[in-house]
């Protein structure tokens, strides 16, 4: 089972920087030349019951995943839960789904489009998780999302694919501290998302998050080929509960603003 997990996100890996070269230069500069430890992989989907939360999911559950946290993001209109292995050295997954019907009848309508365009058990593809977009939608259609929603705007144009990777600092040799991880970044030449700060959260809420801005690739639209942003990279390190385990959850406010790394606005 744990071989058929690192398989598929070994897959879902090599989807992911295609599209984000950054994050595999990263990878190298961080773990010098060591492999590095993922503590988590997000997702993006509509709440459609073809291709909702528990579409997405119900791959993972059949290796081995269980539910281990509910999210709700009022402001984007999102709602999210994260998903652990029973190998705790498999990464977390953290998946969440646009509640389209809180927007507006113009959004919906593009968005139904969209999902038209898919068959009903596509869900059931053994590549679904990195199946990238199955569906056409024009420019006009992705700028009128992108207008409301940077969300719906990103998942229309990029389809299924790791929306972020990210690094788990606490199993890194060289660094321990996120801030000596962003400076490095920094150095390097990297854009950090620095909506509320480059460091989300604290030892307090036993999650410290920071993440780069996400990299720019081309999208062909059914009318024109368009660079926009695409995937980035996140680093997260974890702090022990009373127990002595580490914290495996996620901190909604922080969550809120690392969803702004794929902002096309930045």
């Amino acid at each position: 089972m744990t071989e058929q997990v690192s398989t598929l996100f070994s897959k879902i890996w090599q989807q992911y920087i295609n599209v984000t070269p950054s994050a595999k230069k990263i990878h190298q500069l961080l773990g010098n030349g060591s492999d590095v430890i993922n503590d988590h992989v997000a997702y993006r989907t509509f709440n459609h019951p073809k291709i909702n939360l528990a579409q997405l999911a119900k791959g993972l559950l059949a290796l081995g995943y269980t539910e281990c946290g509910q999210y709700d993001f009022s402001a984007k209109k999102l709602n999210a839960k994260h998903f652990e292995h029973t190998d705790s050295t498999m990464p977390k997954v953290f998946i969440s789904e646009l509640r389209v019907e809180e927007f507006s009848s113009e959004v919906q309508q593009i968005i139904s489009g969209l999902i038209a365009q898919l068959p009903d058990d596509v869900s059931d593809r053994a590549d679904f998780l990195y199946s990238g977009r199955l569906w056409d939608i024009s420019s006009t259609d992705y700028e009128t999302l992108l207008s409301v929603s940077e969300y719906a705007a990103w998942l229309a144009a990029w389809g299924y694919r790791a929306n972020h990777f990210t690094v788990s600092i606490n199993h890194l040799a060289n660094f321990d501290d996120i801030k000596v991880v962003n400076a490095q970044l920094k150095e390097a030449g990297y854009l950090l998302n620095a909506n509320g700060g480059e460091v989300k959260g604290d030892e307090t809420v036993k999650l410290e998050q920071s993440s780069t801005l996400a990299d720019k690739a081309p999208v062909v639209f059914s009318d024109k080929t368009m660079a926009i942003p695409s995937c980035f990279y996140e680093f997260a390190k974890r702090y022990p509960l009373a127990n002595g385990q580490l914290y495996t959850g996620f901190v909604a406010a922080s969550a809120d603003k690392i969803f702004d790394s794929t902002n096309a606005k930045s």
